[in-house]
């Protein structure tokens, strides 16, 4: 590690310091990491953890998980853990003089033993682009610090000092609370306190050449920096401008001091996809600019639903196992729901896009075999189970956020038929805010959804909550549809099928990841992980769902593929499937009270509001 030394930063978010004073003992020391991004091109983090205040013996640890709900071992990333003594602090009296000596003892954990201030030296590898990953390389580095921070697990609490620096001259830096410091000669560092290591691990940090610009009109002030290429400045810049403006005034007043769209758009997502919300930021990865309203609807959002709005569920963090949760439905899915709303009640979208978007997620849930069985708290239960290929097979699962997005257009709608439109899901979601997110109170999964639409549209929702939410009856699309003047339409279409999912680099080889049972493919002994090298004597293609769409069932697909160290050939025999596709529509001669429900889904109004406006 290329040696430097750091200084305070004398700017950080008033909040942090008022909940630093709140959580640190006033006479503790700051835990404090030096983050070294020297050599970026060997996509290793040199880090120096400074604890003071140990007497005898402290345990320090790396988080298991962190972005997703993935057990995904940060220790695997870790390079040789060092310690040495640190400087004497003043006022602190050692029982013993010990030589510092560290011993890992499980895959996350390491024990010290020694006295005072105690320095450990680590270096960190990471090269995987992406929102849920972390990247150092010669063009920038994005962190995630819970990927690369060891913790003292009984210290969480207190206050903690982060700082970079040696990164190349030309790089800036952006992330909540980080600021460049003064410079000495050519070095350069950014810096920041936390309130507690919670919040650094919620804070991503870029680091690099990247074009950044604030959105207008706003305040508290919204910044967006973009590394990337393949988009258009003025389309982002009115896009989340119009996003950040509607769930704004939906919801109330912002809940942080500043707030930062990291994009990577274009070459530098590398493939990557998705977004990842934090509590002042998000971080998004899309392969255009075309691509970025729909994740930045969701991911804003997030503010209120997931980062105030908490499950007791997933509260406090536990960084060394899975948290098992039933209210992800909630948390992600009805996000959905209101992604897909703030578009089109935004102006990006027009009302048949919503209802085309609608449509493809009903499909989507309903070509699912799984969907008979597996309700939406089972699916957030499961969400541990997702890196496993076999278990996103339809038959094995259905995501929460496809069965959710849907569960909050039908409550919606029931809120509003309930009330004759005076109320509507966007009171529930006020209410959720003002219960639960405001005070900082952690609600109790689906029973507090449905004990607050319960309070806001009175009577009881036991039975959709029993039925829909905790069960996997069949959804009542039509009758509750038509309650909004809409109707559910149903086609069918029959086409090939291969019998197997495979996935892939834009070029190259394609990887299958599941084979269906009883189809060809798994009679012909086609296997998971077997790497298909040749498609009918050429390159696999890359759009197999365009290449379906030009053959027949019962023509033969010959494969080469890779299986271990041998090289085979498999001959494969298209199947058929039938397809049932859903398109939401509007009913032409629905009733006044329907329209009026029609209308308040799409502009985001109740009766209640507009008789308000009018008075």
């Amino acid at each position: 590690m290329i040696g430097f030394h750091f200084r305070y930063a004398r700017f950080f978010c008033f909040l942090t310091l008022l909940a630093g004073f709140a959580c640190c003992p006033s006479l503790q020391a700051t835990i404090r990491y030096d983050v070294s991004l020297a050599h970026p091109e060997q996509h290793l983090f040199h880090v120096t953890m400074t604890i003071p205040d140990v007497a005898d013996e402290v345990t320090i640890q790396i988080p298991a998980w962190n972005a997703l709900y993935q057990i995904r071992d940060f220790s695997s990333h870790i390079q040789q853990v060092e310690v040495r003594q640190g400087p004497t602090q003043p006022g602190f009296h050692a029982a013993t003089d010990v030589v510092p000596s560290i011993e890992k003892i499980d895959k996350q954990a390491w024990r010290i033993t020694g006295n005072g201030t105690l320095v450990v030296r680590y270096a960190t590898y990471w090269d995987e682009p992406g929102p849920f990953a972390t990247q150092l390389n010669r063009e920038h580095a994005f962190i995630n610090p819970a990927m690369i921070l060891m913790y003292v697990p009984q210290r969480r609490s207190e206050q903690v000092h982060f700082a970079l620096g040696d990164m190349p001259q030309d790089w800036m830096g952006e992330g909540p609370g980080i600021q460049l410091d003064e410079q000495m000669s050519r070095a350069r560092q950014f810096s920041s306190k936390f309130a507690d290591y919670d919040a650094l691990a919620d804070a991503p940090i870029e680091m690099g050449k990247f074009e950044e610009f604030q959105l207008p009109g706003n305040s508290p002030e919204i910044w967006v920096i973009i590394h990337g290429d393949n988009y258009k400045k003025k389309q982002v810049e009115a896009e989340l401008k119009r996003i950040c403006e509607y769930e704004l005034k939906l919801m109330g007043k912002a809940p942080y001091w500043r707030y930062t769209f990291v994009l990577h758009i274009g070459k530098a997502a590398a493939g990557a996809g998705g977004g990842m919300e934090h509590a002042d930021s998000t971080a998004i990865s899309v392969p255009s600019g075309e691509s970025l309203p729909g994740v930045a609807a969701h991911e804003f959002f997030h503010l209120w639903n997931v980062k105030r709005i908490r499950p007791i569920t997933l509260y406090p963090v536990d960084y060394t196992k899975e948290q098992y949760t039933r209210a992800l439905w909630f948390a992600e899915g009805v996000t959905s729901t209101y992604g897909s709303y703030t578009l089109e009640r935004s102006g990006i979208w027009s009302k048949q896009q919503l209802y085309h978007d609608l449509s493809e997620q009903i499909t989507e849930l309903e070509a699912r075999p799984a969907n008979r069985w597996q309700s939406a708290e089972q699916s957030s239960l499961d969400a541990w189970l997702e890196k496993y290929p076999l278990y996103e097979n339809s038959e094995f699962s259905v995501s929460y956020y496809t069965k959710g997005q849907i569960l909050g257009v039908l409550l919606d709608i029931l809120i509003r038929d309930r009330t004759d439109n005076q109320k509507s899901l966007d009171d529930v979601m006020r209410q959720m805010n003002e219960d639960f997110g405001v005070p900082g109170k952690p609600y109790r999964d689906s029973l507090d959804v449905q004990l607050t639409a319960e309070k806001v549209a009175g009577g009881s929702f036991e039975d959709f909550f029993r039925h829909y939410v905790a069960g996997a009856n069949p959804l009542p699309y039509q009758a509750i549809f038509a309650l909004a003047g809409l109707e559910l339409r149903q086609t069918s279409r029959q086409h090939a099928a291969l019998g197997f999912t495979a996935e892939g680099a834009p070029k190259g080889p394609l990887l299958v990841s599941s084979v269906d049972p009883n189809t060809a493919a798994a009679e012909a002994e086609l296997q998971t992980g077997d790497l298909i090298l040749k498609w009918n004597g050429g390159e696999p293609p890359r759009r197999v769902n365009d290449w379906l769409r030009q053959h027949k069932s019962g023509e033969l697909l010959h494969l080469t593929i890779r299986r271990d160290d041998a090289e085979l050939k498999i001959d494969v025999r298209l199947g058929q499937i039938t397809e049932t596709f859903y398109d939401l529509a509007e009913v032409s001669h629905a009733g006044d009270k329907a329209r009026h429900i029609r209308e308040g889904l799409l502009h985001g109004v109740t009766d209640a509001a507009t008789i308000h406006a009018a008075n």
